[in-house]
């Protein structure tokens, strides 16, 4: 994602204000109202499968690491899936892998194993895509676990990573890890987005993509401030706030 003005207009997981986050209709929206970007979410089932989906747990109530992708709900499409779906667009790819994040109390050794492989999972499905990783569809992988970051990184140095936070004050010097690992950018929510950190993130070269703004008003101040990318719910408003 090089640095433009004015920012580029990312769809949280696809115009999810239309349709039902996180699904082919969403991601063929998002390209009907313009998105530049579409943000979506990756969870890894527990035979190494990778599906889009937010929450740890389908509507149904089943857990999505202990739900074979066959047997998934139709909505709910595979990461391969839905990079073909976003086509024409660049995508950038949530790894859901924190800790305690699994939808159950108690998940198997041998799963807490393999889904701390969630990034060597992904990095196989984007391989396979060959040159749309660069030329027809620019991708970067955020998370807010950096051992899966790190798993990207060592796998695929080529491929844009960003560290994705909603508070600072625990790990005040991660800005600084962030930039010295090689992220390219970071993705903070857009309460924690003002002059002071879009300074420091200037100064560490880092890229800044503001989650989650539906707001005019704010989308317009965050254009002020230089974010690099609106990440937004509705695509084609932010587009007509910015005079796109």
């Amino acid at each position: 994602m090089a640095n433009t003005y004015p920012p580029l207009i990312c769809a949280h997981r696809g115009a999810s204000a239309a349709y039902t986050g996180n699904t082919i209709e969403a991601f063929h929206e998002a390209r009907a109202q313009g998105a530049d970007w579409v943000e979506l979410d990756v969870r890894v089932t527990s035979e190494g499968e990778l599906v889009v989906h937010h929450d740890a747990c389908y509507a149904d109530g089943r857990v999505v690491w202990a739900t074979l992708a066959q047997d998934r709900p139709p909505e709910v499409p595979t990461l391969e899936q839905a990079l073909l779906a976003c086509a024409e667009m660049g995508v950038n790819i949530e790894l859901k892998n924190s800790p305690g994040d699994f939808g159950a109390p108690e998940v198997p050794e041998d799963f807490l194993f393999e889904g701390l492989r969630i990034g060597a999972l992904m990095a196989q499905v984007v391989a396979t895509r060959g040159q749309s990783l660069s030329e027809l569809q620019p991708i970067l992988v955020s998370s807010f676990d950096n051992a899966s970051l790190q798993q990207v990184r060592d796998l695929l140095p080529r491929l844009p990573t960003a560290w994705l936070f909603a508070d600072l004050q625990r790990d005040p010097l991660q800005l600084d890890r962030s930039a010295a690992a090689g992220d390219i950018a970071v993705n903070p929510w857009d309460h924690l987005i003002d002059q002071s950190l879009m300074q420091r993130c200037g100064e560490l070269g880092l890229q800044v993509n503001a989650w989650t703004v539906d707001d005019p008003e704010r989308i317009r101040a965050l254009a002020s401030l230089g974010v690099h990318s609106i990440i937004t719910n509705e695509p084609a408003k932010a587009r007509a706030a910015l005079n796109l």
